[in-house]
């Protein structure tokens, strides 16, 4: 073992400069596996990469290719530096030391971030926007950007290198502030985690739920909702860890919560309202996303429940920011929770000795000819009252097409009065007689 030990050791001396043959042997081993891990790489894991994204140019295939080239060519350098022992310091200060393997190091890391950012974005971005037209809406509209999803992990994946770089380079620096000792790869670790904490909601969100979704057929409102909570959750534990990473105290953030609520109560009740009715709203579910409701006198279609305020759009598309506790705590209603279809009704007068059948028969007709106004269950007409000038009727008609109920009003009205010219029925406006009497 020792003659084994000694033979490892013999040295060729070239000038100043010594190797041995364990040293050869190290070259020679690294050559090896990396020209093997090189012929797998490039063999089995690019081809089905490229499988996957079909329409990448071969311009962009040639790029990966080189950079995996130059990284595998890295990690060699780094190695034959350490077995050669041509590791210099290149310079120093205080405790930072910077050699030539710490240089190669920084250059290595920051060729994998951009192979993998270049990589992981382009494939998951391409399988996202792959996915049909009927999967893609059942999602929440705010995770259905395939270029978010792209920024959000070449983030993760910078953040990653520059967390790295600091610890390889030694430039964590640490500064007290308010009384917490904050370093620079405490805050790029603490943005890491608020990062990873956005990619699990769409992780979340978008991949698991989405497939529940799907097979149990549940309806947008409710998937809004449900990942609307998803994510408070997520970034409440995220921001908890993120603080704690930071050094700040839970006692002292509890504490300044205390204080908040109390302010809250005080000073900003209204706002504190807002917050509890948005959960509530979340929660409960009694108004969700896609439900047309009717508040302040205005129609529309809520397009997004927030923590604070909520938006509709209205039959005019004018958004319109309504604050949670009005559709809490004052009379809303919701035309979507009843049916999915609304009766309305419009008024209309005729003289006095119209032939009210002939009346009744017209405004039914009308009525027919509409393509808004459902047959089953189908229109009536309602003799609601003996006027002062005239014989007071009511038309009722039932449609699914809510938001445009007063254009479908507007429509019957135009052609009654063509059909009351064409019948001879006469709309009677009111009349007074005033007496003047004798002096």
């Amino acid at each position: 073992m020792n003659e084994q030990i000694d033979w490892l050791q013999f040295a060729f001396n070239i000038g100043t400069w010594s190797i041995n043959v364990g040293q050869i042997l190290g070259i020679a081993i690294t050559f090896i596996a990396t020209f093997f891990l090189y012929r797998v790489i490039n063999n089995s894991a690019l081809p089905w990469y490229y499988s996957v994204d079909s329409n990448m140019p071969i311009k962009e295939k040639n790029r990966i290719r080189r950079k995996l080239f130059s990284i595998l060519l890295l990690i060699v350098l780094i190695i034959f530096l350490i077995i050669l022992r041509f590791d210099y310091i290149l310079y120093t200060r205080g405790a930072f030391v910077l050699r030539v393997s710490t240089l190669f190091e920084g250059i290595l890391i920051l060729q994998i971030a951009r192979l993998l950012d270049r990589t992981l974005s382009r494939l998951l971005s391409n399988r996202y926007s792959e996915k049909s037209l009927e999967e893609q809406s059942s999602l929440s509209s705010s995770e259905q950007d395939g270029q978010k999803l792209g920024k959000t992990i070449q983030y993760i994946v910078y953040t990653i290198a520059l967390l790295y770089t600091i610890r390889i380079f030694k430039f964590d620096y640490q500064q007290e502030v308010a009384g917490f000792n904050l370093s620079f790869s405490n805050i790029v670790f603490a943005l890491l985690i608020l990062l990873i904490a956005r990619f699990l909601i769409w992780i979340t969100t978008q991949v698991f739920l989405k497939r529940y979704y799907l097979r149990e057929k549940v309806n947008v409102g409710s998937q809004y909702a449900i990942n609307q909570l998803i994510k408070y959750i997520i970034f409440v534990i995220a921001t908890l860890m993120a603080l704690d990473n930071l050094g700040i105290e839970m006692t002292v953030l509890w504490g300044g919560a205390a204080a908040l609520l109390v302010g809250l109560g005080l000073g900003l009740q209204q706002i504190f309202m807002d917050l509890v009715s948005g959960l509530i709203l979340l929660f409960e579910r009694s108004i969700e996303v896609g439900d047309i409701v009717k508040v302040d006198n205005l129609v529309g279609s809520i397009t997004q429940i927030g923590l604070r305020t909520s938006n509709l759009l209205t039959r005019d598309n004018i958004n319109v920011i309504i604050p949670n506790s009005k559709l809490t705590v004052e009379n809303v209603v919701n035309w979507s929770h009843i049916t999915t279809q609304v009766r309305f009704s419009i008024n209309i007068g005729v003289a006095y000795g119209s032939d009210t059948k002939l009346v009744k028969k017209t405004l039914l007709n009308v009525a027919a000819e509409n393509p808004y106004i459902m047959k089953a269950p189908g229109p009536f007409v309602r003799f609601v009252d003996f006027g002062e000038s005239s014989l007071d009727l009511e038309l009722h008609f039932w449609t699914k097409n809510l938001l445009i109920a007063e254009d479908i009003k507007s429509d019957l009205r135009f052609a009654i009065n063509d059909a009351f010219e064409e019948n001879n029925i006469e709309i009677p406006f009111p009349q007074r007689v005033i007496w003047q009497g004798q002096k």
